[in-house]
């Protein structure tokens, strides 16, 4: 079953219902568990994504009071300095 099909299925009750009269009982059953699976293990994903992103943000927090106490601002770790500009060749003549 492509990808394609199970969008469908999922996007529409009663396509979703007309293939799962064509399983049986125990390959409904079968086809429950293993979506419960999934459902569990994407929820553990989402949630890990949560925290890592709660703990950056802290972080990031925490940077930014270490600098204000410090008295330093973003410039102060990048520098002013404009990049140099290369001297390269000029461009060709169009009509040479």
């Amino acid at each position: 079953m492509s990808t394609e099909t199970l969008e469908k299925i999922a996007r529409n009750k009663n396509v979703a219902r007309a293939a799962a009269r064509q399983l049986s009982m125990e390959q409904l059953t079968k086809l429950s568990e293993i979506i419960d699976e999934v459902m569990t293990q994407k929820q553990e994903e989402e949630q890990k994504r949560r925290q890592e992103e709660a703990s950056k943000e802290q972080k990031l927090a925490e940077i930014r009071a270490a600098m204000t106490d410090a008295g330093l601002s973003v410039n102060d770790l990048v520098g002013n300095e404009q990049p140099r500009k290369r001297r390269g060749r000029p461009p060709k003549d169009a009509n040479a």
